[in-house]
């Protein structure tokens, strides 16, 4: 499936599409030194947010896709060099609303999860 929102988005700090399909993604993340919040190479969360957060937009995969808010939680922390998979499942969909949950895994742990409220809105955010 073709990605028709967030286009100009950095993979390299939100990760790299690894399937799209209508309700769904896969995003994979492989962490950098730049990420480090400290000299433990311990990645800053922002990082773990920012990719669980393009999970849900291409889930939604709508040009005019925003976020609204997230109930998020860490529940592991991640290093400089580890892989990271975000999966993101559009749960829900009322109108313009949709709650989409996204889960980031370490291998087989579950190092982050969360629901995402997007918005579909009729035109660009930014549109005057």
């Amino acid at each position: 499936m073709e990605i028709i929102t967030h286009q100009k988005i950095n993979q390299e700090i939100c990760g790299k599409p690894l399937e799209v399909k209508k309700g769904y993604s896969r995003v994979e993340l492989v962490t950098l030194e730049s990420m480090a919040a400290d000299q433990s190479g311990l990645v800053h969360g922002g990082f773990i947010f920012g990719q669980a957060d393009y999970a849900a937009m291409i889930a939604v995969n709508h040009p005019n896709v925003v976020l609204g808010g997230a109930d998020v939680k860490f529940l592991k922390p991640v290093k400089t060099g580890e892989r990271v998979l975000a999966e993101a499942r559009v749960t829900a969909v009322e109108g313009k609303k949709n709650t989409v949950e996204v889960v980031v895994t370490r291998g087989e742990e579950k190092v982050f999860e969360g629901n995402f409220t997007c918005f579909v809105l009729g035109k660009h955010v930014l549109s005057v």
